[in-house]
């Protein structure tokens, strides 16, 4: 593990995350103090439910907090698939249900009709990030920086100035829209949520030199990381 990653290891998903909703908490009562506001960027799929159900229970002034997604299926939040639908569901209940959110899907039929909503919606925020968390998949994907993703070389270029992008790619599913991994890189403070020994595994191939898994983009940035994991 590098100087510039730390690796939190716990014994189940509980006390990760009981742990990581900690860690969060503080970073977003600093900005609210610093800024009178926060803002943060969270990752769906089944890996947070834990986590967001620790969040929501955090006592801060939520009211002055934006919370937005990393990327999104291109589904609206009746859809099961939607990462929306289980931030509604799961972190903006009791004491965070106080907190702005911006879901990063419109009702157009695909993303590159309404990439010019989500861009304007995206630009009002008050960035960098407070507060960024990614998860990783089976496939090494981290936000939707998928394997043979048709924007992947896009999404990943360091000087590339969009901050989100449409996403389609094999392992995916349905299309879906990204911030990109300059605008991640720029969070104040930066996690990694994983569980499973095949996580640490795919982790480990990833920090190997010339890894081409996506996540490896993250890591190799060389900014401050922590890595939360438990089995």
């Amino acid at each position: 593990m590098s100087e510039q990653r730390a690796l939190h290891a716990f014994d189940d998903g509980q006390a990760l995350a009981k742990a990581l909703s900690a860690s969060i908490a503080g970073k977003l009562r600093v900005a609210i103090e610093a800024r009178g506001e926060a803002l943060i960027a969270v990752s769906g799929g089944s890996t947070p439910k834990r986590l967001f159900e620790a969040l929501s229970g955090e006592v801060l002034d939520w009211s002055r907090v934006t919370v937005t997604l990393v990327d999104e299926r291109w589904v609206p939040d009746t859809d099961e698939r939607s990462n929306a639908r289980l931030v509604e569901s799961l972190l903006l209940q009791h004491k965070a249900a106080d907190a702005e959110f911006m879901p990063l899907y419109v009702e157009t039929a695909t993303p590159e009709a309404g990439i010019g909503e989500v861009r304007s919606r995206v630009a009002a925020l008050k960035q960098p990030f407070d507060v960024i968390v990614l998860g990783m998949g089976p496939d090494g994907h981290t936000a939707s920086f998928f394997p043979g993703g048709d924007r992947l070389s896009e999404a990943l270029d360091l000087s590339n100035t969009a901050l989100v992008l449409p996403m389609r790619a094999p392992g995916a599913g349905e299309p879906r829209i990204t911030f990109t991994l300059p605008v991640l890189l720029k969070a104040q403070a930066l996690y990694l949520h994983i569980q499973g020994q095949d996580k640490r595994e795919l982790l480990a191939q990833a920090e190997m030199p010339g890894s081409e898994l996506p996540i490896a983009s993250v890591l190799r940035a060389g900014r401050p990381l922590d890595i939360y994991w438990c089995p």
